[in-house]
């Protein structure tokens, strides 16, 4: 455990609203309709959730921006151990994580194994090892002008390869995607996320195609931050950039929609031309017009500080609440929701509490750690 090297303040506060923002659209209180700015798009479309993951991805890419320039100094098998690595380990406790307590109770709260067989392969942690994996060799190995040719590719590509290998009449429907159709041949039913009603995993293998483009121009972000410096040429180009994304986005929507469940390319384009502007507006706030000492910002920094580890424990921390039984016959989670939220504030605006209640616990965890200045790093 060390401390994280120096960053951009307003790459860390971004840092830290994606992780406080994933984990309260991921933990809604139970007992109630979900509140509804906290759903995700039911298929095609777009909300405000549907933002937070990607940005997910686009932080680890300006995080990379900092760490790849080393990288250059050492030997590419160095470099190739290094990354490889950290994507397994990443993924691995993303697996572990699913399989986590590696026990369930039956409906007598009898203690029964959770076989292997039945245990997801593919994820959230999963999807980043492998986005930041391949976007890593993507930057160390080829010049700027490839990369940017080599993320085209991987957009269109994977629109092509929806047109010709899924569902002839319908091949952006969620049983009839070419993604489904590969996810299924390589893992099986037992494999893949069932939280649709059937076998179907919105992190499966061939969308991670286009994720990886996400850290791609996250890491071309923060680059361009750092050597551009804090200035308002910085962020006007950055708010280009991102206009662009986000009018290329709607216009390929007409054709390919925007879905999140598919992570379609235009989904990454309009997702990453949101962050650049969102990067632009805290590089005024917190750069430019020097407003480093808001209250607010110290919030967010400390998610931003052990990021990964504090996404781990919050859905950690939901599997156990959920594996304890309590005397109503519920589980902990639905039993502290339904005594104490849906009492307090009966229906969404419950649900939507006990999710801002559930992030502040994990915010006190994070808290604790930057105070002792201990820096958890994968």
């Amino acid at each position: 455990m060390s401390e994280q090297s120096p960053r951009f303040l307003s790459l860390d506060v971004f840092r830290g609203m994606t992780i406080c923002f994933m984990i309260i659209v991921n933990t809604p209180g139970s007992g109630a309709l979900p509140f509804s700015p906290l759903e995700h798009a039911e298929w095609h479309g777009f909300t405000p959730t549907d933002l937070v993951f990607p940005s997910f991805l686009f932080a680890v890419g300006n995080a990379m921006s900092f760490s790849l320039g080393r990288y250059k100094q050492i030997s590419n098998a160095a470099f190739f151990r290094k990354i490889i690595k950290r994507t397994l380990l990443i993924f691995l406790i993303g697996y572990l994580m699913y399989w986590f307590p590696f026990f369930r109770l039956d409906n007598n709260n009898h203690i029964i194994g959770a076989p292997i067989s039945d245990t997801r392969i593919m994820g959230v942690l999963q999807r980043i090892a492998l986005s930041y994996f391949f976007a890593s060799l993507l930057i160390h190995y080829l010049t700027t002008k490839k990369v940017i040719i080599a993320s085209a590719l991987l957009l269109v590509g994977y629109w092509i390869i929806l047109l010709l290998f899924g569902d002839r009449q319908q091949p952006y429907s969620m049983l009839g995607n070419a993604g489904i159709y590969l996810d299924k041949f390589l893992m099986g039913p037992n494999h893949m996320y069932h939280g649709e009603g059937v076998a179907f995993d919105p992190e499966g293998w061939l969308s991670t195609m286009t994720s990886i483009v996400n850290v791609v121009i996250g890491y071309f972000a923060g680059k361009f931050i750092q050597e551009k410096g804090k200035g308002y040429e910085t962020i006007s180009k950055l708010m280009l950039t991102g206009a662009l994304l986000i009018f290329v986005a709607l216009w390929w929507n007409m054709v390919f929609p925007i879905n999140k469940k598919l992570w379609s390319s235009p989904f990454v384009l309009l997702t990453t031309g949101i962050d650049l502007l969102l990067i632009s507006a805290l590089v005024y706030i917190l750069e430019i017009k020097n407003q480093n000492q808001l209250k607010w910002t110290g919030f967010f920094l400390v998610f931003g500080k052990n990021p990964l580890f504090i996404y781990i424990l919050s859905e950690v921390l939901v599997i156990i609440l959920y594996m304890i039984p309590t005397a109503a016959g519920k589980s902990l989670f639905g039993s502290i929701n339904s005594t104490v939220f849906q009492t307090i504030a009966p229906g969404a605006l419950g649900s939507f509490l006990f999710a801002i209640s559930f992030m502040l616990v994990c915010w006190v965890v994070g808290w604790w750690l930057n105070k002792r200045r201990i820096y958890i790093k994968v």
